[in-house]
């Protein structure tokens, strides 16, 4: 991996490394490192954990306390912090003036600093209420002298991962550093320690102000996976992971199977799983363009998959499919056997028999969570949106409707059947975008219409996409309806009961072409628009 982190190696001006300073939480790699330093001529400066590391391994290692004239104290909150150590990094080689007030004081310049952070991210994933042991993994000596060392790349270069120990040796056999390598390193060090402040940024927010908007929204992230392009192949694209993302996510799924994950797949799966988390009974979702094209749930998963492929099953050529239980073998048969072209699934796992059958298709991409999908463990943090030059910020959807929240407007109100079948509807037109109207029979998708300027098209769209199974169907539409022709589209289609948000000025047009069709209409109070 070495040279592939840096784009550009090497540059005019070259610094030799003659004292290094070594202070790291992860130690893999480090006393190879350091050893390759001492071959070079390099005197080595350490503290702590480290120190002892490289001393045991029969290095000749100079304690920062040595250096400084101070020992460690607080329990090891205070060892670096010292004019002695951040002179030796910051002192500008081209000024005179700053050598020699660093001469004057008897202190030595320092020209590489190799610094990690304190494990602050897996001290969260490990121990999560532990809050003293999450406060004391706070770094503060360590983003001090890696930003000192940032800033001060044109004399000093900066290594903040192991996976840059290679390129540096590399560099150094040549004589030095370059510029253009310490430039490059500069910019990492600046990255990792942002990211750093962000997760800590994030997780002491998220204790105490989960759905504040701060003043700022630093917003931590580590690269995933590279891909090989974006939305379309002439696009570049990488994934990035929140490292404290709780439930499921598609960051956190393990692949099991398949190809990398594209960029489309990636959006696919999370606004499947996103569908998915909102339903408790065995669930299936199909996903095309991140549009449900086929929505279920019954008794067992197998027949909601079957209910929620038949939907538009033309559409769901080339689908990401999300289930809120195990994959079974039975599901894995009807791929298999029907022939469906499936981009991925994502599921709390598979079984052993599902399993067997789709590795034998090399390109389907395989997701386990590893944990339940539903209701209970869904994230209702802030929803962010990046626009050209800015960021949206959101609180998440929590519409638990129940029949109770609903206002009858009709003088005939919903029967329990469609009371029921309307409830599965709002659940699933609050994820289709807007504006979207869709057709239900009992818990399962008939007709979808998305995405329209229109809301009377997206009515057409669902009536033409179920077809004949729309009559007897219930309609739900995400926002409320500026005429009837929305309604009298319904009444074509067979539609017996329609809930909505209402609030037009022309409502009540709207519940006299309901009363007319006798069909039931009711209000949530509430828009669910999806942009």
């Amino acid at each position: 991996m070495a040279y592939s982190l840096c784009p550009h190696r090497g540059g005019i001006s070259l610094v030799k490394i003659e004292r290094a300073l070594l202070s790291v939480s992860d130690k893999e790699g480090v006393v190879e490192f350091a050893r390759e330093l001492a071959s070079l001529g390099v005197e080595l400066i350490s503290t702590g954990g480290t120190a002892r590391l490289l001393a045991d391994n029969g290095l000749d290692v100079v304690e920062v306390s040595e250096v400084t004239g101070f020992p460690e104290m607080l329990d090891g909150r205070v060892k670096t912090l010292h004019p002695r150590i951040h002179a030796g990094i910051l002192a500008r080689r081209e000024v005179p003036e700053h050598m020699e007030s660093i001469a004057a004081m008897g202190i030595g310049p320092i020209d590489m600093v190799v610094i990690d952070l304190y494990p602050f991210k897996r001290t969260v994933a490990d121990s999560p209420d532990d809050m003293e042991a999450v406060i004391e993994n706070i770094d503060i000596g360590g983003p001090s002298m890696l930003r000192a060392a940032a800033k001060n790349y044109r004399s000093v270069t900066v290594v903040s991962s192991p996976e840059q120990y290679p390129m540096v040796l590399s560099e150094m056999r040549g004589g030095g550093v370059g510029e253009e390598t310490r430039s490059w390193l500069m910019a990492e060090a600046f990255i990792r320690s942002a990211n750093y402040d962000a997760m800590v940024a994030d997780v002491m927010r998220g204790r105490h102000q989960p759905e504040s908007f701060p003043s700022s929204m630093p917003f931590p992230n580590e690269k995933a996976m590279g891909l090989r392009y974006g939305e379309n192949p002439d696009q570049k694209a990488a994934f990035y992971a929140d490292p404290f993302t709780p439930g499921p996510a598609v960051a956190k799924a393990e692949q099991l199977h398949g190809k990398q994950l594209s960029f489309n797949n990636i959006l696919d799966l999370d606004k499947s799983l996103d569908i998915a988390m909102d339903f408790e009974r065995p669930t299936a979702v199909i996903m095309k363009h991140t549009n449900p094209c086929g929505l279920a749930s019954a008794d067992d998963v197998h027949q909601a998959f079957v209910s929620a492929y038949a939907v538009d099953p033309k559409s769901a050529f080339g689908c990401v499919i999300c289930l809120n239980r195990d994959c079974p073998a039975s599901v894995a048969e009807e791929i298999r056997d029907n022939k469906y072209f499936v981009e991925a699934i994502i599921a709390p796992d598979f079984e052993q028999g599902a399993l067997d059958i789709l590795l034998q298709r090399k390109n389907i991409r395989l997701l386990r969570t590893d944990c339940p999908i539903g209701p209970s463990v869904r994230n209702r943090g802030l929803k962010m949106k990046k626009v050209q030059g800015g960021l949206l910020v959101q609180t998440d959807e929590e519409l638990r409707t129940s029949s109770e929240d609903l206002k009858v407007v009709t003088r005939r109100p919903p029967s329990e059947e469609e009371m029921r079948a309307l409830l599965f509807a709002w659940k699933l037109v609050k994820h289709v975008w807007s504006n979207s109207v869709v057709y239900v029979k009992g818990e399962r998708a008939v007709g979808i219409g998305a995405g329209q300027m229109s809301r009377v098209d997206s009515a057409m769209i669902a009536s033409v996409k179920g077809g004949e199974d729309t009559a007897g169907s219930v309609m739900a539409s995400d926002a409320f309806f500026p005429f009837r022709d929305g309604v009298d589209e319904a009444a074509k289609a067979g539609v017996t009961a329609i809930i909505q948000p209402g609030g037009s000025i022309r409502d009540q047009e709207s519940i006299d072409a309901a009363d007319e069709h006798g069909m039931a209409m009711v209000f949530t109070g509430c828009r669910v628009f999806r942009h």
